[in-house]
């Protein structure tokens, strides 16, 4: 507004300064107009007096004249010519010395016409001179003439006022012009841009005032749509598991979502090259790829974590500006990549031994040459193992339904005290083997569940709590009703489990004790079954366990509401 200010100040003061100094030339030129036409009148009058004088006195008038004894001559030249042109009588000069004037256009005209008027440079006064000549009734001439200086110098009289006047205008001019350009802008200055159109002040503005008001309105639509975008934006990224990183062409980072931060270990804000983040060879190596314009895919391990790079590059008609980076977390699908390559090959292993015991007998009987008394234990041998491989078969499939979530029973409202007294009934016989006492506490304990499954999953604690107890040992089931779920626990006095294999024991096919496990004819597929038995129906488990003191495994139902 300062600039504007100015601007306005020095507009107008050049105006004003431009029409005064155009004023005063005009009535310059006016008054020397005036003068002008003055002079030319006065030299009409004096030699129409003196055309008389001379008339009455002839050359006589003229004896000791010096003009100054008439109010009109003020210092006027005069000269008299005769008819032929040859100067009579000359105020100013010896006429003696003047040369013909016959072909002067003042002498030319008043010979013709009586009278005439011309303007010119003198030769002998080398300066401007009117001249005004008149014809006698001899027809002679009377000439007056006068320089035309007198007009300037009556007009160099009046500059000095003239001169005051503009300087005095000149500063008026300042002053008002100031204070005018102030009171022009302030009005300006005190727009209210947040309301243009409330805006009332010159009348000429209404329709800028009006586009600003229409072009805030589009801009904020714009800005709230931005904004909106812009919340969107962050909301889907901000929720995404996979890490989201942006870059320019010089690999630094513009924008990621929380995900990126966590995964490579970034602490914002920061706009510094991503390879400061993150220099793995196979990050650098995408990062590299996708700049030069390639879309990159690449498998990175940090901190024993597998993460999936895809880069793909941003163009600007055929330049790389940029990059978008997608960070993935396999490391979960790595281990049930790897977890299926380990049960693929313990399932092959488990299946290769009992199906090579049985085509061994089966090879041996059907020579023809075992004897009959080996005939009935290789009969049992073979039955053995075919209902350890059917056992194994079926736990598979069991294994098989609960991962894939096809189970094909109805949940329903059971019993877990009332079920674990089947259970233990069940197994009665195998415990009084090891002479093993069970023990049921508690009392009635609903929830809602698969009963097929929960049954598979008590028995497996229950028949485990049999296999790897001791000689007379105990093993107490524990069922209890709580305000947050159902909580069964069971309980043996059996060999423990070591703190090395806590972690592991619910996996698919591992065994503590390999050689005891097949001498108890386990399939080591139990406790994977009981996990994901409580996967299933959204429970917890968790084992204490003591070498040569005993384990519990308890698991938690929650409510189901």
């Amino acid at each position: 507004m300062i600039r504007i200010n100015k601007k306005i100040f020095r507009s107008s003061l050049l105006t004003v300064c431009f029409v005064l100094t155009a004023a005063i030339a005009l009535i310059m030129g006016l008054l020397f107009h005036f003068f002008e036409k003055r002079i030319q009148t006065e030299l009409v009058n004096e030699a129409g007096f003196l055309a008389q004088a001379v008339e009455n006195e002839g050359i006589r008038y003229f004896d000791g004249f010096d003009g100054k004894d008439s109010k009109f001559t003020r210092n006027n030249r005069i000269t008299w010519i005769g008819k032929n042109g040859k100067v009579l009588f000359d105020s100013r000069a010896d006429v003696s010395g003047l040369d013909n004037h016959a072909d002067r256009d003042e002498i030319k005209e008043a010979m013709k016409n009586g009278k005439g008027m011309s303007t010119r440079y003198s030769k002998t006064l080398t300066e401007k001179t009117v001249n005004y000549a008149i014809r006698l009734s001899d027809g002679s001439i009377l000439r007056v003439s006068t320089e035309q200086y007198t007009v300037i110098t009556i007009l160099m009289g009046m500059l000095q006022p003239v001169l005051l006047i503009m300087f005095a205008a000149l500063i008026l001019t300042l002053v008002l012009s100031a204070r005018v350009s102030k009171a022009i802008i302030e009005p300006v200055n005190r727009l209210d841009l947040e309301v243009p159109e409330n805006n009332d002040i010159y009348e000429e503005l209404t329709p800028l005032l009006r586009k600003i008001a229409d072009q805030k309105e589009t801009i904020e639509e714009q800005l709230a749509d931005a904004r909106k975008k812009q919340n969107e934006f962050n909301l889907i990224t901000e929720n995404m598991s996979e890490g989201f990183l942006i870059i320019d062409a010089d690999a630094n980072l513009l924008t990621c979502n929380s995900a990126a931060l966590n995964l490579l270990g970034i602490v914002p804000p920061s706009d510094r090259s991503v390879l400061m983040f993150c220099r793995a060879k196979e990050f650098r190596e995408v990062i590299s790829d996708v700049l030069s314009g390639i879309r990159a895919e690449n498998t990175m391990v940090r901190d024993e974590h597998s993460y999936s790079l895809i880069a793909s590059p941003v163009f600007e008609k055929e330049a790389v500006i940029g990059a978008v980076v997608v960070i993935l977390d396999i490391t979960e699908r790595e281990k049930r990549d790897t977890l299926r390559q380990e049960f693929m090959a313990n399932v092959s292993h488990e299946l290769k031994t009992p199906l090579t015991s049985i085509s061994g007998f089966a090879e041996l009987m059907k020579t023809g040459e075992v004897p009959e008394s080996d005939v009935i234990d290789f009969s049992k041998s073979i039955y053995d193992e075919a209902q350890r491989l059917i056992t194994l078969v079926n736990d598979i499939i069991k294994i098989s339904e609960l991962d894939g979530q096809s189970i094909p029973f109805e949940k329903e409202m059971v019993d877990l005290y009332e079920l674990s007294s089947e259970i233990i009934e069940l197994l009665k016989k195998e415990a009084d083997k090891k002479n093993i006492t069970f023990y049921l506490a508690g009392g009635k304990a609903e929830i809602m569940g698969v009963r097929k499954i929960l049954e598979e999953m008590l028995y497996n604690l229950c028949d485990n709590a049999i296999k790897y107890n001791k000689e007379n040992g105990m093993v107490d089931v524990l069922v209890n009703q709580t305000e947050d779920g159902v909580n069964v626990i069971v309980r043996d006095t059996g060999t423990g489990i070591g703190t090395a294999h806590q972690d592991r024991v619910f996996e698919r096919f591992y065994r503590v004790d390999k050689s005891h496990s097949r001498k108890e004819g386990g399939t080591g597929l139990g406790l994977a079954i009981v996990k994901h038995g409580a996967m299933y129906h959204h429970a917890k488990i968790s084992l204490e366990s003591t070498v040569d003191v005993g384990t519990a495994i308890t698991i938690t139902f929650a409510n189901m509401h």
